[in-house]
């Protein structure tokens, strides 16, 4: 029996993942709600894609109330703050085998939902992709950068066999899926540059392509690095390379028009991840005496 793909939260990642999925003739059901979700229900799910090009997929989506199914594979892409209301969700939708995959900016979100839902296999993963609601039903994914990174923390057992399952799926759809030796290091180091490319992008409200000119702008994000990075370490995480020096490179690669949905957010008056992205790294430094100086400047615009 081909196996069952739910994804919860059809934003940018999620729909884009769920595209990439249907596109390569996997049973997907995708998790929204408002005038996204009507829109998927009668007209399909639409992908502008900078690696797929353009299309429509008809696609299966619900609410979670709606969802009464079981699903193999849980890819988690709501914002941070939403974790809480879609643990009863997972404990609904797994079955004794299924593998949830948290995909989110946040750091240590695979043991905040373990400990929710004890019962249910949590591994953790983060992304690197520019994808956005373009409209009601629409998902643009830009450029050419879609790489999801996943893998078991190191005192779960959850065997290897079935990580490559999931990975080989992902891959025949296009996703560039890498199983991580240390997925506590690999969510740290994403948290670590989203946080900063989205604090700088917010706080000066300038698209990526600001921060990859020599100036100001890009030695705050330097700034913004070097600060996670002595947290980090602090945190006893165990770099293979440098972050500041990886995270610039990351940077540098992106579309110059990209905007991080933090930024999007707080421009619309939406609710945010700012907790998340800036207020949990100061406290965090401030628990382990790091210094984070231009974390706390930064925060004096959004308090």
């Amino acid at each position: 029996m081909a196996a069952k793909y739910l994804i919860i939260g059809t934003g940018g990642v999620g729909g884009s993942i769920a595209a990439f999925l249907a596109l390569a003739g996997h049973n997907v059901t995708c998790i929204a709600r408002g005038a996204h979700l009507k829109a998927m229900q009668e007209d399909g799910l639409k992908l502008k894609s900078g690696l797929k090009g353009e299309h429509t997929v008809h696609i299966n989506a619900c609410t979670a109330e709606e969802y009464s199914d079981k699903a193999d594979v849980i890819f988690v892409c709501v914002k941070g703050y939403s974790i809480d209301s879609i643990t009863e969700l997972i404990a609904k939708a797994a079955h004794k085998d299924t593998l949830v995959i948290p995909i989110l900016n946040v750091y240590g979100t695979g043991s905040k939902i373990q400990s929710k839902v004890p019962q249910v296999t949590i591994l953790d993963g983060c992304i690197y992709i520019v994808g956005f609601v373009s409209a009601p039903g629409e998902i643009t994914q830009m450029g050419t950068i879609f790489r999801l990174v996943f893998g078991a923390r190191k005192e779960d057992n959850v065997p290897y066999e079935k990580l490559q399952e999931v990975q080989k799926v992902l891959q025949e759809s296009g996703i560039k899926a890498p199983i991580s030796d240390d997925i506590n290091r690999d969510t740290f180091v994403k948290w670590s540059f989203i946080s900063a490319m989205a604090c700088t992008g917010a706080y000066y409200n300038v698209p990526m392509g600001e921060v990859q000119k020599e100036g100001k702008i890009r030695d705050t994000f330097i700034g913004l690095s070097r600060e996670s990075t002595a947290i980090g370490k602090a945190l006893g995480i165990d770099f293979t390379e440098d972050p500041v020096a990886y995270n610039l490179k990351v940077i540098d690669k992106l579309d110059p028009a990209t905007t991080a949905s933090l930024q999007k957010d707080l421009a619309k008056g939406h609710e945010s991840e700012i907790d998340g992205l800036l207020f949990d790294l100061i406290s965090k430094g401030d628990q382990l005496g790091i210094e984070v100086p231009t974390y706390k400047l930064l925060a004096e615009k959004f308090n």
